[in-house]
C-alpha cells in the first residue's frame, strides 16, 4: 500500500509540496488573514503615534486576541510601547489596510468581514436589549465570531440588510430594553422587525437614516412617545406596523406622502387628532382603530386604492358618502364606534366587501342598496337609520339592523331565506316595525337566529334574543303611533 504519511524535510517540517500540506496551508493563510482583518477593525478605534504605537485612552485590545496565537502575532504592533513602522504613520494607514483587508482574493475564494459601523451598531443594539426569561434569541450572539451569522442578521456582503429581533416563533416571550439609536447606523437596512415583547421607550429619532428601510414593524410592545415626524423622509419604506403599544400624540402628515406606503398599522394606540391626508396611491391597508382620533374625513382624505379600511373605535365624525363613493376597491371596511353621520351611500353595498362594519354611528335616513347584497355580514345596527327595509339584504348571511327607526313590514323574501337556512342572522329588534308574515308554527333552525323583539307588533314567534335586547317584547303604543304609516 502506498503511504501517504507526509515525509519530513531536512528542517523536520512536512513538504510543501504535498498536497494535503498545501490545502492546510491554504486554508490556515486564508483563517490567519480573516482574523487579522477582523483585529485591524477592532483596533480602528487605537490612534497610532510614531512613540507608542497604538494607544486608546481607556481601553486595551480585547482579551480574546491573546487567546489566538495568530492573532495575537498580528497584534504585536498594536502593544503599547511597541513603536510603528515609519511608513503607517496616521490612523488613514490603518484604514487604508483593512479596506484591503476587506476583499482579499485568492484561489480558494473571497473573504469578507462585516462593516465597521454595522459591527458598533449591532454591539450597541445588544447592550440596550435582553431576552425575557424564556427566550434565547440573543445566545447566538458572541461578537468574537462573524455578525452575520447571528439569530435575526442577515447580510449582504459586508452590509447587514436585514435584522430580525427576537424569536419570531408563536408563544415566544419576545425581548425587553430600549431600541438603541445606534440602529440609525445600519445605513443599508431593508427590513426592521421587534417581535411581541417588553420594548418600552420611544422609538429612536435617528430611523430616518435608514434609506433603504422597505419594511418596519415593532407591534405589541410597549413603546411610548409620539411616531417620529422625520420616518416620512423614508421614501422607500413599504410597510409600517406599529400596531399595539402606547404611543401618543397625532399620525405625523408626513406619512401621507410616503410614494411606496402600502400598509400601514397603527391600530390599538393613544394617537390623537386628525387623520392626515393620504396621497399615495400605493395604499391598500390602512388600519388606525382603537385610538382616539377625532374630526371629520374630506372627499380627498384617503385614496382611491385602498383595500382594507378599519378606523373603528375613535372619534370621528361627520359625513363619510363623499370619501367613501372614490373608493371601489375595498373589500373590508370597519367604521364602527365613531360619531359618523349623514347618509350611507347606496353604491357602497355593491363593492367585493367580505365584511361590512358601520354599526354604532349616527348615519341616518334611508338605505338603499342598489341591488342584491352580496356581503357575507352587514351590521348596520345602533345608528338612526330609517325607512323601510329594503329586500336586496334578504342575501346577506349575518344582517344587524337592530336598534334602528326602520318601519313597515319585513319583506317576505327574508323570510322565505331564513327557514331554509341562507339567514345565519338576523337582527332587527329595537326598531318600529310593524309586521312579518311568517306562520307561527314555523320552525326556524337550529343554525339561525331571529330576534324581532321590541317593535311595534308582537313577535308572532318566540325565538331567543341576545341579553341586551332586553325583556320587553314589544314598544309601547305611544312611541309607536308617531312611526305608524
Amino acid at each position: 500500500m502506498q503511504n501517504l504519511a507526509v515525509q519530513p524535510t531536512d528542517q523536520g517540517r512536512p513538504d510543501q509540496n504535498h498536497p494535503h500540506a498545501l490545502n492546510r496551508s491554504r486554508s490556515t493563510r486564508r483563517l490567519t488573514e480573516k482574523h487579522s482583518c477582523r483585529l485591524l477593525l477592532l483596533l480602528l478605534p487605537y490612534k497610532a503615534t510614531p512613540q507608542r504605537g497604538l494607544t486608546h485612552p481607556d481601553e486595551q485590545p480585547p482579551d480574546f486576541v491573546s487567546r489566538s496565537p495568530s492573532l495575537a502575532r498580528a497584534s504585536a504592533m498594536a502593544k503599547p510601547g511597541v513603536a510603528v513602522r515609519p511608513r503607517i504613520r496616521s490612523v488613514l494607514s490603518w484604514v487604508m489596510v483593512c479596506a484591503m483587508c476587506l476583499m482579499r482574493s485568492d484561489r480558494l475564494g473571497v473573504v469578507a468581514i462585516l462593516d465597521p459601523n454595522d459591527f458598533l451598531a449591532l454591539q450597541s443594539i445588544r447592550k440596550s436589549l435582553d431576552d425575557i426569561p424564556g427566550s434565547s434569541f440573543f445566545g447566538s450572539w458572541d461578537f468574537t465570531a462573524d455578525p452575520c451569522n447571528f439569530a435575526g442578521v442577515l447580510c449582504d456582503a459586508d452590509r447587514v440588510i436585514a435584522l430580525n429581533l427576537g424569536d419570531p416563533r408563536a408563544g415566544s416571550p419576545g425581548l425587553t430594553g430600549r431600541i438603541d439609536p445606534a440602529i440609525g447606523r445600519l445605513s443599508s437596512l431593508a427590513e426592521l422587525t421587534v417581535v411581541p415583547g417588553r420594548v418600552f421607550g420611544s422609538l429612536p429619532q435617528t430611523l430616518y437614516q435608514l434609506k433603504s428601510l422597505r419594511f418596519l414593524a415593532v407591534s405589541r410592545n410597549f413603546l411610548t412617545g409620539e411616531i417620529p415626524a422625520n420616518l416620512g423622509l423614508l421614501r422607500s419604506l413599504r410597510t409600517l406596523d406599529l400596531s399595539y403599544n402606547q404611543l401618543t400624540g397625532p399620525v405625523p402628515r408626513p406619512l401621507g406622502t410616503l410614494p411606496e406606503l402600502s400598509n400601514l398599522m397603527l391600530c390599538h394606540n393613544r394617537l390623537s387628532g386628525s387623520v392626515p391626508p393620504f396621497v399615495s396611491e400605493s395604499l391598500t391597508r390602512l388600519d388606525l382603530k382603537h385610538n382616539d382620533l377625532s374630526g371629520s374625513l374630506g372627499p380627498l382624505a384617503l385614496p382611491a386604492s385602498l383595500q382594507y379600511l378599519s378606523l373603528s373605535w375613535n372619534l370621528l365624525g361627520g359625513p363619510v358618502d363623499g370619501v367613501l363613493s372614490r373608493m371601489d376597491r375595498l373589500n373590508y371596511l370597519d367604521l364602527s364606534v365613531n360619531r359618523f353621520s349623514g347618509p350611507i351611500p347606496g353604491r357602497l353595498f355593491a363593492l367585493p366587501i367580505t365584511n361590512l362594519q358601520l354599526q354604532r354611528n349616527g348615519f341616518e335616513g334611508a338605505v338603499e342598496p342598489s341591488g342584491q347584497v352580496a356581503i357575507p355580514t352587514v351590521d348596520l345596527s345602533y345608528n338612526r337609520l330609517s325607512g323601510q327595509i329594503s329586500p336586496m339584504f334578504s342575501t346577506v348571511q349575518n344582517l344587524y339592523l337592530n336598534n334602528n327607526r326602520f318601519t313597515g313590514q319585513v319583506p317576505g323574501s327574508f323570510v322565505d331565506r331564513l327557514l331554509a337556512a341562507n339567514i345565519q342572522t338576523l337582527y332587527l329588534q329595537h326598531n318600529f316595525l310593524t309586521g312579518i308574515e311568517i306562520n307561527p308554527a314555523a320552525d326556524i333552525p337550529l343554525s339561525s337566529s331571529l330576534c324581532l323583539q321590541y317593535n311595534c307588533m308582537v313577535p308572532p314567534v318566540q325565538a331567543p334574543c341576545p341579553l341586551k335586547a332586553g325583556k320587553q317584547k314589544t314598544r309601547p303604543t305611544s312611541q309607536c303611533a308617531q312611526w305608524r304609516g
